[in-house]
């Protein structure tokens, strides 16, 4: 009877673990950021380098995650480790989380056995890249914010303050003057075919965006930052920084030449950039050297030519290469910070104009029709 009785309870459990599961896959999965990433990367350093065993370090490291993707990825990690596989075999099944850089060092690390200074050295180079993100959305947050404020007063200006003057200057409107008229049929525009202005402004921001990830447009736009002026004072030394501080890193932790340059090509978002690369490797597969490789490029600039040639001769490329990193992050940073300097006081001299333009197509209309009433 007891049994019978017990019976519907798991019946009961059964179709609430299933509506749990189905309520489950129905929320969205919250994606592994850097955050997360990097977060695993300073607690497994940690636990490693106190002499804990690694899958002990991967079993305590799933009670610390949040994130409930993360969780799944390292339970992934512990069956795998335990099954007997290889730490970057595990890693190297997750390659939308750990890139090739990361999953080549701790193959690297796995035979020296040094994983754990690995691991702080590729926290090292996160956390670089972080402080230059944060660098470059510092420099161009306040131009744009004026920007967009600019226009934002531009709208406000011909959407709610022209039209309340419109029946009051229409008696002179053979004597205003051409800003101001244009300015008013600007306004007429805006009031009356906004639907109109705005299916042609989502056109053309979605054709924009089509042809930037088209064939051409990719191509156009990764030759302008290699080779325009402007942008290309800021795109070669980030591509630099980017390349170099991987290439460095892999080299001085054992990876060979190419699984190193790979891992650079990776890092570095721009076609024109990967084909250089491409080019490094055949020269290094043919048996001429990286410098060689280097040489060939029309953006490289000369010193880095020159240094990664010395290097390649006296055997000290690593800490060549880290130099060149290192020397490129501070030149982006001050190129990024002279940038921010001479965008904001052109903005405040566009947004003067802008407002005085706009003062004085209401202002110089209001004393011809003070004149004309007196």
């Amino acid at each position: 009877m007891a049994i019978e009785l017990n019976k519907p309870a798991r019946k009961a459990n059964t179709r609430e673990t299933s509506l749990g599961e189905i309520l489950s896959g129905l929320t969205p999965k919250r994606r592994i950021s850097d955050k997360d990433r990097r977060f695993f990367t300073e607690r497994m350093a940690l636990m490693l380098s106190t002499g804990t065993n690694l899958h002990v370090s991967l079993q305590a490291m799933e009670g610390q995650l949040e994130n409930p993707s993360m969780q799944a990825l390292v339970e992934q990690l512990i069956e795998d480790v335990g099954e007997g596989k290889q730490f970057s075999q595990a890693l190297a099944k997750h390659p939308d989380v750990f890139s090739q850089t990361y999953i080549n060092l701790i193959g690297a690390s796995e035979e020296g056995g040094f994983m754990h200074e690995v691991l702080e050295q590729l926290l090292e180079m996160e956390e670089k890249r972080e402080k230059l993100q944060r660098t470059m959305f510092s420099a161009l947050s306040y131009p744009v914010f004026l920007l967009l404020f600019a226009l934002g007063v531009v709208v406000f200006v011909l959407v709610v303050v022209f039209p309340k003057f419109a029946d009051m200057f229409s008696s002179i409107q053979d004597q205003l003057p051409g800003t101001t008229l244009f300015l008013m049929a600007a306004s007429h525009l805006f009031r009356e075919q906004w639907a109109y202005l705005l299916t042609g402004l989502a056109l053309l921001l979605i054709g924009l965006r089509y042809w930037a990830a088209s064939n051409n447009g990719r191509q156009w736009l990764d030759w302008s930052k290699l080779y325009l002026p402007g942008l290309r004072g800021i795109f070669v030394r980030l591509y630099l920084m980017q390349s170099m501080r991987v290439l460095s890193l892999s080299l001085s932790n054992g990876v060979g030449i190419l699984d190193a340059l790979h891992a650079s090509r990776d890092v570095v978002r721009n076609r024109l950039f990967h084909q250089f690369i491409d080019g490094v490797e055949q020269r290094v597969e043919g048996g001429d050297g990286i410098a060689a490789g280097f040489k060939d490029s029309g953006f490289i600039p000369p010193m880095v030519q020159q240094m990664i040639k010395t290097g390649e001769e006296t055997g000290s490329l690593p800490k060549v290469m880290a130099r060149l990193a290192d020397f490129y992050e501070g030149e982006l940073s001050a190129r990024l910070e002279t940038v921010s300097r001479l965008a904001e006081p052109v903005m405040l001299l566009v947004m003067g104009v802008v407002v005085g333009v706009l003062v004085s197509s209401l202002i110089l209309p209001i004393f011809k029709l003070s004149r004309a009433v007196g």
